[in-house]
């Protein structure tokens, strides 16, 4: 065996990738890699697993990982931020795509009849809080500026001292029960245009939803959904002819007016929140047809959203608060005494938030977060937790139970075919589910990959874009 002198080699990545490629077993480490198509914080296991045949007690087949080169398992960190890991998010918009595409047009055990049930496309924006950098169509901001797209000002108030910043982290953090109370108003308001009591509704439609949120330029969060009517079973069965796309319209509208959820505080006063006048809803047409809203142009907007953060408002996509002290400043001992944490010098902040690279307008709503995060009538919405979401505190894509396929299913179909795949490749016999079973065992020993690896999977990420712009620009 050689042993290589790398003293020379300034960059300690460049070394470790050396090393690593004049490992015995590079290969296989290789092979890791390139199966995780460059996720960017793949999660490291450790532990073994074995297969037995139950009637004979036979093992059929025993892994451990103890005989990886790296002595773990590597297996993809599933984030769905872009921002974090655009492997894994491009996977997960891909889940996304085909999700709402089926709850559209069929398949993926949808049936394709419920391409004629009624269904728009909506989305519910924030209420104003202050006047702020904008592009009005035809004239110029309020500044009397016409801004370009990439305008760091857009989106920030003209007055940052009189902007509602208490309001807008409200909203924020309140967005999802104002989406749960919309759904509520919705099928009441549908009920009374239809005549029927809600109980009789209920025995004749289903509504169906699945939702993504985004985030605008001024930081507050706003809802796309597509909304359909099903009949009383769902996606199987067509909604009764006089539910009708004009009726659903006119039923969101009246649904959103109505939301309302109110706060009481002795340091903030009383608001009432709701969504903004804003709210647009199109009938999504069918695919082909010469409409600009059709059921894939839908799928693929959603698609594009649903693996976005609020670091697209330029804010941060991790959280802010301290983890040794969970954002509390200090650590309680045994006898109830509270101990200032020292990894935070007690602000309950990994990092204090002068020093946060953001813009100031972001700044003063995580700061706005913290503030109202120390108030006890707001304890039960973590504030501080989710500062750096600025107070929105909701999942980013929901659907509901009825609307197509999930997330889960689409997993375990994918999983399921890998698994053939490696069993095929590796000339294994088909196992019997009746008479076999796997033992397993594993333990998470970190996450990431050394420099040199890292620098690896950068280029198995840089080369699968490379043949997807290939692909998309009508390559072979």
């Amino acid at each position: 065996m050689v042993t290589l002198d790398l003293r020379h080699v300034a960059s300690p990545a460049v070394r470790d990738l050396l090393h690593l490629v004049n490992h015995p077993d590079f290969d296989r480490a290789q092979q890791q890699i390139e199966h995780l198509g460059g996720c960017t914080e793949p999660i490291r296991l450790t532990g073994r697993t074995t297969t037995v045949d139950t009637t004979t007690g036979e093992v059929l087949r025993s892994y451990t990982t103890e005989t990886e080169p790296t002595g773990s398992l590597l297996t993809a960190c599933g984030n769905r931020r872009a921002s974090r890991c655009p492997a894994c998010s491009r996977l997960y918009a891909a889940d996304t795509y085909h999700l709402i595409r089926a709850g559209l047009t069929g398949g993926k055990t949808v049936p394709d009849t419920v391409r004629t049930h009624p269904r728009v496309f909506a989305t519910l924006t924030a209420p104003s809080f202050g006047p702020v950098h904008n592009r009005p169509d035809a004239r110029p901001c309020r500044c009397r500026t016409r801004h370009e797209p990439t305008d760091p000002l857009l989106g920030t108030p003209l007055d940052p001292a009189t902007y509602d910043y208490t309001g807008a982290v409200l909203f924020n953090a309140h967005a999802g029960a104002l989406w749960a109370r919309f759904t509520t108003y919705l099928r009441r308001e549908l009920a009374v245009r239809l005549g029927l009591t809600q109980k009789a509704a209920r025995a004749v439609l289903r509504v169906s939803f699945a939702k993504v949120a985004e985030y605008q330029k001024r930081g507050l969060v706003h809802f796309h959904a597509v909304i359909r009517l099903d009949g009383p079973d769902g996606n199987t069965q067509p909604p009764p002819p006089y539910a009708t796309v004009a009726v659903l319209t006119d039923a969101i509208r009246a649904a959103a007016a109505r939301a309302r959820t109110s706060v009481v505080s002795d340091g903030v006063g009383e608001r009432e929140l709701g969504w903004g006048q804003q709210l647009d809803v199109r009938e999504i047409a069918a695919f082909g047809t010469d409409a600009e809203l059709t059921d894939q142009a839908v799928a693929s907007y959603v698609a594009k959203y649903a693996t976005k953060s609020a670091d697209a408002s330029g804010t941060l996509d991790r959280a802010l608060f301290c983890r040794p002290c969970q954002g509390r400043g200090a650590t309680v001992l045994p006898h109830g005494t509270p101990l200032p944490c020292t990894a935070c010098d007690g602000t309950g902040q990994a990092r204090p938030l002068p020093r946060l690279a953001v813009a100031r307008h972001v700044r003063q709503m995580i700061r706005t977060c913290w503030e109202l995060g120390r108030l006890p009538e707001f304890a039960d919405l973590k504030l501080w937790k989710w500062a750096h979401m600025l107070g929105f505190r909701g999942h980013f894509s929901t659907k509901s139970r009825s609307y197509s396929t999930t997330l889960g299913a689409l997993r375990n179909a994918r999983r399921a075919w890998r698994t053939e795949q490696a069993r095929a490749h590796a000339g294994l016999p088909e196992p019997d589910p009746t008479t076999t079973l796997v033992i397993g065992h594993w333990d998470y020993h970190g996450a990431g990959y050394s420099p040199g690896a890292n620098l690896l999977a950068a280029a198995v990420w840089h080369r699968s874009e490379l043949e997807r712009q290939f692909t998309a620009e009508g390559g072979c």
